[in-house]
């Protein structure tokens, strides 16, 4: 299985109740033989362009793991559902995330050392 990331924008009126379509779109994938692996709930945004006389969506971001034949039955199915705008679905790029760890590791070891000094200049 490979991962994927999966943004998906849900219509502004159900943020009230956001469980109901979160649980029908992670019901999707889980029908279509994937797995979720994080979910991180982005808010209410402001769309750069209206979609369906919207202006504002709530933005769900997934992290999820898909057999080879999911991602077509995600996207047909997700592009019939009334509660999503519009969605993202993308394989991710194992490079990029490793290079993005490595920059977190060296903030944090730059960030612990600026510490240590400040610390010893105060003594």
């Amino acid at each position: 299985m490979k991962e994927y990331e999966l943004t998906v924008l849900i219509h502004p009126d159900l943020e009230a109740d956001l469980d109901k379509p979160l649980d029908k779109v992670k019901g999707i994938v889980k029908d279509a033989g994937g797995e979720i692996i994080r979910e991180d709930n982005w808010g209410k945004k402001k769309l750069a362009y209206r979609i369906n006389n919207q202006d504002f969506a709530v933005y769900v971001y997934f992290d999820v793991k898909l057999p080879s034949d999911a991602p077509l039955k995600i996207s047909n199915t997700l592009n019939i559902t009334d509660e999503v705008l519009r969605y993202l679905l993308v394989t991710v790029d194992v490079k990029g995330r490793m290079l993005l760890a490595e920059d977190k590791k060296r903030a944090r070891r730059s960030d612990d050392s600026e510490t240590e000094t400040s610390e010893n200049k105060e003594k």
